[in-house]
């Protein structure tokens, strides 16, 4: 067992994650896709934006039909992205310079290609055989139930073999493990340690609320909106309400006996991606209450397109609510949504502005909170060619939805450089011209840049302890204003910030008593007497006197 150094237990608990999406990060080999190898030369960007954790998204092996989400080996580094000896001198430098490592944890489900599953669809009677989610037939050969696929079409894959059904929640070959069955918790435990004793601090785990079905397999009911003939989504699987094939009771146990795992390690820590709709909430409190689950969820509320102080007041009140004992992690972008500095970004609007301000109000909320890579240089979405397309969920709804390819195209380290410093050979997905502007090596040199925002804004949040552990107050505002009180020990802190185009000027209410402003970067709202004056896309942050 590796005992890890550093901080405490609760070293998550407020912390800076910084995601790497692998393949696009950083070639080393000159094969077009990043690697391990590359992230190692790349990790003192990482540090220098002080940062604590890295979480990287997927490095197993796997046959790549969903970009590493579908596993495999568990247990094995792909050779796309080198070697498990390249893994363990990532995390020692990872160590080195003060940063925790965080893995992708895919346990929903796994490739066709597994091991587990190809013994599984040989027949119905051998040891693995309900290592995986198998159904009859109704009697006119049609699926078992109306479940469907995220990634479009019915939730049941026809196995001739067995002359029976499997269910995957997303491509066909992506069968969903049957979470039913203990022995199978029990080896997907097993590949959990297997990185624990090679030194990962902790685990992202994708889909988290996936992991049980419902064993009767009853249909899902529509939706309301969809009864009513109202539901315009472009994929179907929105016009159910998924009470069954997700987000079971059972998942509970499941995640006390993950928890228990990590516990015997010290200092690891979790954090769980909840997609669950109108429930998300509800179900992030169920799964970090009590000490004995996971550490932290976060869902998607803040990954859409809403981009407004009302909005934003309305996420951190109903979390607070509902997540009376459990803990969130923030982000505005990740590996599968359009980049925030592109949704939210008004017509005519500067997106360098929305890039400062963002970086500013993340680090403002009450949670730890995730910086998804090329957010620090402003990255906005890169437009991608139909025949350029990776992602299979964009090749199966495109135009309607033209994929998640946008937010993975690779970093760009030098403006110069024929493929941006990114690699020598041909990219796996091609670099945006739009995004050369915005290299590191150019920003580096610039002290207005998005990159010296993220790190000085980042610097700031470390000397302020109710920025990171602090409780959080909402106050009532106007406009398109947000107002909060972050508060830990002595410190009480007002943050406010201007999310409109225009001027505002917000009354401070005669009960808190006077502010005054505490050096922030980019803070350039102002105390006149009794109200905050504050540019467009402006903020403030004050120390009570």
């Amino acid at each position: 067992m590796t005992q890890q150094a550093g901080p405490g237990a609760d070293w998550w608990r407020g912390c800076v994650i910084y995601q790497v999406y692998p393949r696009s990060f950083q070639d080393s080999t000159g094969d077009g896709s990043g690697d391990l190898a590359g992230i190692v030369r790349r990790l003192p960007h990482i540090a220098s934006l002080g940062v604590d954790a890295v979480w990287l998204s997927p490095f197993f092996k796997s046959p790549m039909a969903d970009m590493g989400y579908d596993v495999s080996d568990y247990c094995a580094v792909d050779p796309m992205f080198g070697t498990l000896a390249d893994f363990d001198a990532m995390i020692s430098e990872a160590h080195r310079l003060g940063l925790k490592i965080i893995i992708d944890q895919v346990l929903s489900h796994s490739s066709d290609k597994h091991p587990w599953f190809v013994e599984s669809r040989a027949s119905r009677d051998n040891p693995k055989a309900d290592w995986y989610v198998w159904a009859q037939p109704k009697p006119d050969g049609t699926a078992p139930n109306n479940w469907l696929s995220i990634f479009g079409g019915p939730g049941w894959e026809w196995d001739s073999t067995r002359r029976q059904y499997y269910q995957h929640n997303f491509l066909a070959s992506q069968p969903d493990l049957n979470f039913h069955n203990p022995a199978v918790q029990d080896a997907l435990l097993e590949t959990v340690r297997f990185w624990l004793d090679r030194g990962v601090d902790g685990f992202r785990l994708d889909t988290v609320n996936f992991y049980v079905h419902d064993k009767w397999l009853r249909d899902n009911p529509p939706l309301p909106k969809s009864v009513a003939g109202e539901n315009e989504e472009a994929n179907p699987y929105e016009y159910q309400d998924h009470l069954f094939d997700k987000t079971r009771p059972e998942n509970i146990a499941f995640l006390e006996r993950f928890r228990a795992l990590l516990d015997e390690y010290g200092n690891r820590s979790s954090v769980g991606e909840v997609g669950d709709g109108e429930r998300s909430l509800q179900t992030v409190a169920a799964y970090t209450s009590g000490g004995d689950k996971l550490h932290m969820c976060y869902t998607f509320d803040l990954l859409g397109p809403k981009f407004s102080a009302a909005h934003v007041h309305k996420c951190i009140a109903d979390f607070e609510a509902a997540v009376t004992d459990g803990w969130v992690c923030w982000a505005f972008s990740n590996h599968d949504v359009i980049r925030h500095v592109t949704r939210w970004t008004r017509p005519g609007g500067d997106p360098e502005a929305v890039a400062k301000f963002s970086i500013a109000l993340l680090a403002c909320l009450r949670g730890s909170i995730c910086i998804y890579q090329g957010e620090e240089l402003g990255l906005e979405e890169a437009e991608i060619a139909f025949e350029d397309l990776r992602d299979p969920y964009g090749i199966r709804f495109w135009p309607g939805y033209k994929g998640r390819d946008g937010c993975r195209t690779p970093m760009v380290w030098e403006a110069q450089a024929e493929q941006g410093g990114f690699s020598d050979g041909k990219p796996w997905l091609p670099i945006s011209a739009t995004h050369r502007a915005f290299a590191v090596d150019r920003q580096q040199l610039n002290a207005e840049s998005v990159l010296a925002r993220y790190r000085s804004v980042l610097d700031a949040r470390r000397v302020h302890p109710a920025l990171i552990h602090g409780s959080i107050t909402l106050l009532d505002t106007g406009d398109d204003t947000l107002a909060f009180v972050r508060e830990e020990g002595a410190e009480r802190l007002l943050c406010v910030f201007n999310f409109s185009e225009k001027a505002a000027a917000w009354p401070l209410p005669a009960w808190l008593g006077g502010v005054s402003p505490v050096p922030f970067p980019g803070a350039a709202g102002e105390v006149e007497k009794d109200r905050i004056t504050l540019a467009p896309l402006d903020y403030f942050i004050g120390r009570f006197v």
